[in-house]
């Protein structure tokens, strides 16, 4: 069972038994909020939520993960793909974002997790979104952070995963922010390097 973090909370990625993840997850996942009134309902558009990495180097930008730049310039951290839609609520990951963290190249110390709506709804449109880190060679759950209270912004600064010692420290971070795209964010990022 993971550690539900709340906003400003970090966890060390060290394993229970002492040793070091190899490989983790970053999952996202979301729902459109139910629609009251029957012309708000005809006239509903999907909600698509787009998670990115951003790879740093201190406080620059080195790489960026997202849903035109699947893979790392190193190969080092995955996208698995983008979903237009969310989910049908089933709880599982819409996307998810693999990162090897034992191939990440030395000079990259942190990397940040957003989520922003390309199509521009607020989150106020958006229920039952969460990012999750888990084990990829386990599968075991380690943190979740689950986006809360809605709101009339388009992004959020979900979590980062930085090197701490010889081991990794995942953070929540949970900041709203407003944009479409990974770039758009880049200020309100800066803020938590």
């Amino acid at each position: 069972m993971g550690i539900t973090l709340t906003k400003g909370q970090q966890i060390s990625l060290e394993k229970s038994d002492g040793g070091k993840l190899s490989v983790v997850r970053m999952g996202l996942g979301w729902q459109a909020a139910p629609r009251k009134g029957f012309l708000a309902r005809l006239t509903a558009k999907e909600i698509d939520l787009d998670a990115s990495a951003v790879l740093f180097a201190g406080r620059e930008p080195v790489d960026v993960v997202f849903f035109q730049h699947l893979v790392s310039d190193d190969g080092s951290v995955r996208h698995t793909g983008d979903n237009l839609v969310g989910g049908a609520g089933q709880g599982g990951d819409d996307e998810s974002i693999l990162v090897d963290l034992g191939r990440l190249p030395v000079h990259v110390d942190q990397i940040v997790f957003t989520v922003n709506s390309f199509t521009g709804q607020t989150f106020a449109e958006v229920e039952n979104a969460f990012c999750r880190l888990i084990d990829e060679n386990t599968g075991q759950e380690l943190a979740r952070y689950t986006l809360s209270g809605g709101g009339a912004y388009t992004a959020q600064i979900m979590a980062k995963v930085h090197r701490a010692g010889a081991g990794w420290n995942m953070s929540a971070i949970g900041e709203p922010a407003n944009g479409r795209t990974f770039q758009d964010l880049l200020p309100v990022i800066a803020s938590h390097l």
